[in-house]
């Protein structure tokens, strides 16, 4: 297995400082060395070149530092599409979880009928139009999807980049009205903690995994944010939220989806290493990390 490491330190996306620091100090935390120590091939391609946000000034408040994200972004697809046509796993590491948008396109060029799993305690469902806070890291997902500003929606290449059916948000417990309202209205695979404590985490895996299996994806891609896990454990991220799932729950899913082969690239994004406590939260990356290569 070859595996490319991508680096966006973006922190254009939100207003907290420090998450562009987060690529770096998961690199720090030995994860190359890890990953060899699964045989893996590991290539990293360094960094992307954020702007640094002291520089610049917004233009929109309801779509913050647009320019500058649309740019990262079509530089992230770009080079996500190329890991992917080279044979490689492309491990994107953020920043902020605007990422996605240039992580979840690049595949979807390069494989085209995708599956997209969304790990996050946010739903990432925002447009211009409902977003309360103007900051694009609450948005990629109803981008790729669709829906919002014209410029995010047909970035690298016009229209959606993965459907409603072949979405799958697990996790989410903070929702904003206009999500919530999008999210019913395209019929979306939202999985709230709500309702995975009251029907159980194994049916809803169970659930997502049929659904995979039987529709017609060819490849997946993960986005992982670590704020879906429970604050008390993480607390290097800028946007923790109670009630989230253990570090066990997150490797049980895991394991569960990489048993249908199918995911092809994936995301880390959310760690701010300014917030962090030991490095515990940087830890905790690497060791999701190793255990999805242990079992790709």
């Amino acid at each position: 297995m070859k595996v490319r490491i991508i680096g966006v330190p973006m922190d254009l996306g939100q207003d907290r400082r420090g998450v562009d620091m987060g690529p770096s100090a998961i690199r720090n935390a030995y994860l190359s060395r890890r990953l060899e120590e699964n045989d893996i091939q590991v290539e990293d391609a360094g960094n992307i070149e954020v702007p640094n946000p002291e520089t610049l000034q917004v233009k929109n408040k309801k779509l913050k530092y647009i320019d500058e994200i649309l740019n990262v972004s079509e530089k992230t697809a770009d080079k996500v599409y190329k890991a992917i046509s080279d044979d490689r796993i492309p491990l994107v590491l953020g920043g902020d979880h605007s990422i996605a948008l240039g992580s979840v396109t690049g595949t979807s060029k390069a494989l085209q009928k995708i599956g997209l799993i969304w790990i996050d305690a946010h739903g990432d469902i925002n447009t211009d139009d409902t977003t309360p806070s103007g900051n694009p890291h609450g948005m990629p997902l109803g981008a790729a999807l669709g829906y919002g500003n014209e410029a995010l929606v047909n970035i690298y290449f016009d229209g959606p980049k993965v459907k409603p059916e072949n979405t799958f948000i697990i996790g989410v417990r903070d929702l904003d009205e206009g999500e919530i309202e999008l999210a019913n209205r395209i019929d979306l695979n939202l999985y709230t903690m709500e309702t995975i404590r009251s029907r159980g985490l194994d049916s809803i895996i169970k659930e997502i995994t049929t659904k995979i299996i039987n529709s017609n994806i060819d490849a997946i891609h993960l986005s992982f944010d670590i704020d879906v896990l429970d604050k008390k454990l993480v607390p290097g991220t800028g946007t923790p939220v109670d009630g989230g799932f253990t570090i066990e729950e997150v490797k049980g899913f895991f394991k569960s989806f990489l048993e249908t082969k199918l995911i092809r690239s994936m995301d880390f994004v959310e760690l701010n290493p300014l917030l962090d406590k030991n490095d515990s939260t940087a830890d905790i990356c690497i060791e999701l990390i190793d255990w999805i290569f242990t079992y790709m």
